[in-house]
Parts: C-alpha cells; sequence; structure tokens
C-alpha cells in the first residue's frame, strides 16, 4: 500500500478497497435509489451561505427568475438595478431579459464598461417600431426612433454597470450552447433576426454551437472582470433543466439537448474548479433525475412545474439559509403552489419563440 506522507500504517484506515467507507452520498444505490423524490438534495452541505443582508443578483436563462422571485419572498436582499414595467416582474436584476450563452454574458459585461460597443444598434419590426436586438422583448411596444431605442439602451448599460459593481453574489444560470452572433463583429443575440425584430438574412449573422473551451474562456473572463471591478463578488453557477425549445443543429432536439446540457455542466465544473469563491448548485440534477420519474416537467416536456421549482428552491434556501442565530426569525421557506403556477406560465423566455 502507498502510504501518505507522516502516515504509518497502523494509522492507515483498514479498508478492503478505496471505495469501502465512502459517505453514502457518493453511493447511487444509497444516495439516489435508497431516497424518497422529495427528499433528494444533491448540493453539498455548506459549499455556499447567503446572508439576508448581502447583495444579490440574478442572471442567466428563462429559470433564473424563479430564483429571484423565491429569495425575494423569503426575505433576502435582491438588487433590482432598473425600474420594473408598471404591474411586471421580469425576474432579473436588471432588464437584460434572457442570457443564454456565455458569449452574452461576457459581452454585456464589455458593453456596460465600454470595451465593447457593437455594430449593430436596433431592429426594425413589421409594425414600424425599433427594438434592442440583444434586449428584443424587453420593450414591447418598441422606440419610435433608433435614437429613443439608443437612449435607453445607454442607461440600461449604466445600471447593468451599476448592478455589477455592487452585488455581492451573483446567482448565474447557463442555458444554451446554441446561439447566433452579427458576421461583423461576432456581437451575441439572444434571437436571430426575423423572431422579435430584424428581417433575417443569414449573410448577416451565423450559427454557433460553442463548444467548452469557448465557453470556458468565456466564464472566466467574465469571472476575472467582475472581479477587477468588484473584488468581493462571489457567484453561484447553476445549469438550467429547461431543454432546448428548438436545435439548428442537424440532429434529433433531444440529442442535441443532452449535448449541450452536458457541454454546460462541463463548463460549470470546469470554472468553479478554476476559480475560488465560484460554487455549483444542482437545479439540473434535481429536476432531471430518475427520482423524479420526469413528473417536475409539465405537459408539454419542456416547462419546470411548480412542483419542480418548489423542490429546486428548498434545497437551494436550505443551503442559502443565514446560521442558526439567524434562522429562527427567518421563518418557514414561502411557497404558495397557485401563485407559482401562473407565474411559471408567466416566465420570460425569449427562446419559446423559436418555435411559435
Amino acid at each position: 500500500m502507498i502510504e501518505k506522507p507522516g502516515q504509518s500504517p497502523a494509522e492507515t484506515p483498514a479498508r478492503s478497497n478505496p471505495y469501502d467507507g465512502l459517505p453514502a452520498e457518493r453511493s447511487w444505490r444509497r444516495a439516489v435509489a435508497g431516497t424518497p423524490p422529495f427528499a433528494l438534495d444533491p448540493s453539498r452541505p455548506n459549499a455556499f451561505r447567503l446572508s439576508r443582508t448581502e447583495r444579490i443578483a440574478t442572471a442567466g436563462s428563462c429559470f433564473a427568475q424563479h430564483v429571484a422571485r423565491f429569495l425575494k419572498e423569503n426575505g433576502y436582499s435582491v438588487l433590482t438595478a432598473e425600474p420594473l414595467r408598471e404591474g411586471t416582474d421580469d425576474g432579473f436584476s436588471a432588464r437584460y431579459g434572457n442570457i443564454y450563452t456565455t458569449r452574452q454574458l461576457i459581452q454585456l459585461f464589455e458593453r456596460a464598461f465600454g470595451r465593447f460597443d457593437p455594430q449593430l444598434v436596433a431592429w426594425e419590426r413589421a409594425d414600424g417600431r425599433f427594438v434592442d436586438p440583444f434586449r428584443p422583448r424587453m420593450e414591447p411596444e418598441g422606440f419610435t426612433t433608433v435614437a429613443d431605442c439608443v437612449a435607453e439602451r445607454d442607461r440600461h448599460l449604466a445600471a447593468v454597470r451599476g448592478l455589477f459593481e455592487t452585488l455581492e453574489t451573483l446567482v448565474l444560470t447557463l442555458g444554451l450552447t446554441e446561439g447566433w452572433r452579427d458576421t461583423r463583429d461576432g456581437a451575441a443575440l439572444p434571437l436571430p433576426p426575423g423572431v422579435a425584430g430584424g428581417t433575417w438574412n443569414p449573410a448577416d449573422v451565423g450559427f454557433v454551437n460553442a463548444g467548452v473551451s469557448e465557453m470556458v474562456g468565456d466564464l472566466l473572463a467574465f469571472v476575472d472582470g467582475l472581479r477587477s471591478v468588484n473584488p468581493i463578488a462571489r457567484i453561484i453557477l447553476t445549469v438550467s433543466p429547461v431543454p432546448l425549445a428548438m436545435t439548428y443543429r442537424d440532429r434529433h432536439v433531444l440529442v442535441a439537448n443532452a449535448s449541450s446540457k452536458a457541454a454546460l455542466r462541463v463548463v460549470a465544473d470546469e470554472v468553479c474548479a478554476a476559480r475560488p469563491d465560484v460554487f455549483y448548485f444542482p437545479s439540473y440534477e434535481i429536476v432531471t433525475s430518475p427520482l423524479t420519474i420526469g413528473r417536475y416537467f409539465s405537459d408539454n416536456l419542456r416547462s419546470i412545474t411548480p412542483e419542480g421549482v418548489d423542490h429546486v428552491m428548498r434545497c437551494f434556501l436550505s443551503h442559502a439559509e443565514p446560521r442558526d442565530a439567524e434562522r429562527h426569525e427567518a421563518g418557514p421557506t414561502s411557497f404558495d403552489i397557485g401563485r407559482e403556477s401562473q407565474r411559471t406560465a408567466q416566465v420570460i423566455c425569449d427562446e419559446e419563440l423559436l418555435d411559435s
């Protein structure tokens, strides 16, 4: 037996093989097959802690909106960098809409700090109104002129800059590997032109399915950039369990979805290992586990049911709760299944327009 330095044979644990005596959480039989579905919690104990007073921001795919709402309802300080439209809750900390890809994320940061100025300024819709191509559904009424669109964009980016500079913890949900980019400068778009504005011309935009190395590079650049303007920032990464609505790749959408989610999951692991204070929370694993037998997906087999959202957030909050001294004041986790059913239906998901 190879001994560790400074360890005598008498001190070496008596194991018949290296797996003997490992914690139950590492055994599929004990931690998965032997666990009731409602009790599944694959997150690591004490991986991260959130205080109710720390400044939390959320961003990413449509699933991130559930995180923001649950945190707000349970007394956490979720930042809102921009005023919302009257009677709405966009579910993000700024009105950037869905940030599906890592390239969108790093470019949003660069745009907010004046490091990238895309050539694409506005899309014209069929009704003659203009929209911001990087968040085309944030202003349903659109703008009368391109100048108005640009003015609102500049105000938005200033708010995003302030958000990045002041947040303490960012909860970021990774959603897609597939996306569209302007062929002139590589500006990443949430949707191709022709869906929510603009005119489709394959010469103007190119389809990209980002690989693991590219996405790791994007995300590390974002982490390092964020820390350069906000040294105390922590990041909690999740992978959205919501499947692809459409794939542009020449393969079955089920196969494309498995490929994309696997790649995003690897990216999350790589970045967590490469940088301190970047943590992973397994929302994807909770929803898609064999234990749930698909019960956390609605009839369209894509939207997550309120029960699924509740399970994810129950696990999240159990690990995010302040320590015991504060916990007694916190009270039980707040969840109203009827209200959450309504909100699940209202989640902003640009990608759904691709299959409308």
